[in-house]
């Protein structure tokens, strides 16, 4: 019978997985060694890891690749991916080194606005409130200058601030509307601080104003950045005439873009093979997003959010062709950071920025939509050729012979025997099952 706890965050390490091991364990002994056997060495190192979050027991890794011959705006990138999944990194490579050789994708940064917002009620005269917001909009710059001193030195800060009514959708209801610039730094921290700063300003202003009545009042409810940034786009695209596509399952390549673009016109207006199609995208963009320290939940709401902007969910990704010309693009919100959180503490995170090159946040927004176009392209090529299983049940392989703990001898002929054979798991377990008679 599984009891509730008192003090668990006060507990020491130790004490903690010895109650984890103890209350949800019939062995003990075996759970502490697996929660062991994944701390690391280096003490110093390990202590870093626990103290990125609260009540840390152990560490639980993510495969880091590498997805090599990116041709990125004329220049090569090799581009780190942290997923468990199988074959994702294998194709954003196959999907990299195809498109190298027809003139290697192509990005353009539409904007790079960020969003908060301080949302109050009010219930009283509404043009006093627009004339009183009026009033006092400079003193809102003016109170946070300590705050975005530093920002502002790097060409950052406060671009906006507007009173929005919205009382069309919740009675009493108005916002603060800000929009920030916050260059190299995802800017959560410092968006929230200037939002917390306006919201103490407008209550103060609000009490000292002779404009209001007594029967009149402003109630401050919270004050919080978005994760939706419909106006920090960053575009990515590959483009090149139609019998330039031609390759080893590509033989007719008038016949695969035009199945191509009808395949990506279904997930623009089919809202179940939309949100799929667009998971794909987000294989390529998360794993970059992860590998980099950036926040991936918050990618993921902003992102979804953005598809679904004309009422209804539909594909991120598009493609064309004109003119004899195959054009495949995505436009998507990303606001990511290479400084602060975890991309100075995390010495992964710290290599994976190496291995960039040690892009500006601008530079890693367009590396992660190429990510996920070449996630998406390789996806639909083989959904249009060949189907999606062969690759990645090839790829999966590898995960049902480790199920099975297969020996040196077995891995090598099962894998034989896959490679002329079509994999599935009840395939896989026959054939073990077979040679272990």
């Amino acid at each position: 019978m599984n009891n509730a706890v008192a003090g668990f965050s006060k507990l020491s390490k130790k004490e903690k997985i010895n109650w984890i091991a103890n209350e949800y364990f019939s062995t003990p002994g075996e759970a502490l060694n697996i929660i062991r056997n994944y701390w690391n060495s280096d003490e110093k190192l390990q202590q870093l890891h626990d103290e990125f979050i609260e009540n840390t027991i152990s560490n639980l890794y993510i495969p880091l690749g590498v997805a090599p011959n990116f041709l990125i705006n004329g220049k090569y990138k090799t581009i780190p991916m942290a997923i468990e999944e199988s074959s994702v990194v294998a194709a954003a490579s196959k999907a990299a080194k195809f498109w190298s050789t027809r003139g290697g994708f192509k990005t353009t940064i539409i904007d790079t606005e960020k969003i908060g917002q301080v949302h109050f009620t009010y219930n009283g005269d509404v043009e006093k409130l627009q004339t009183f917001f009026q009033e006092i909009k400079s003193k809102f710059f003016s109170d946070t200058q300590s705050i975005t001193k530093n920002m502002q030195q790097r060409g950052g800060g406060i671009l906006d601030i507007q009173l929005k009514d919205k009382r069309s959708l919740l009675e009493n209801y108005f916002q603060l509307h800000a929009t920030f610039e916050t260059k190299d730094s995802m800017g959560a921290n410092f968006i929230n601080s200037c939002l917390e700063q306006f919201a103490s300003t407008l209550k103060e202003e609000f009490q000292d104003s002779d404009l209001f009545s007594d029967e009149e009042s402003l109630k401050v409810i919270m004050s919080i950045l978005s994760n939706y940034v419909p106006n920090c786009i960053v575009r990515a695209e590959v483009s090149c005439p139609i019998q330039d596509l031609a390759e080893k399952h590509i033989q007719n390549p008038l016949e695969f873009a035009e199945r191509f673009v009808q395949a990506v016109q279904i997930a623009e207006v089919e809202p179940f093979r939309a949100v799929t199609h667009n998971k794909g995208i987000m294989n390529g963009v998360d794993a970059v997003v992860l590998a980099t320290g950036n926040d991936f939940r918050a990618i993921e709401a902003g992102v979804h959010a953005y598809a679904s902007k004309n009422e209804q969910y539909s594909s991120l990704s598009h493609a064309k062709i004109e003119n004899g010309i195959f054009t495949f693009w995505l436009e998507i919100p990303l606001a990511l950071g290479t400084v602060g959180g975890l991309t100075s503490l995390h010495p992964l995170v710290k290599l994976c920025l190496e291995i960039l090159q040690k892009p500006s946040a601008r530079e890693l927004m367009e590396i992660t939509a190429v990510a996920g176009l070449a996630q998406n392209f390789a996806a639909l090529r083989s959904l249009t050729t060949t189907g999606i299983q062969e690759g990645h049940m090839k790829m999966h392989l590898n995960n049902i012979i480790n199920q099975f703990e297969a020996t040196s001898e077995e891995r090598h002929l099962i894998k034989s025997h896959f490679k002329k054979t079509a994999v599935s798991h009840s395939a896989v377990v026959e054939f073990i099952e077979n040679l272990r008679k």
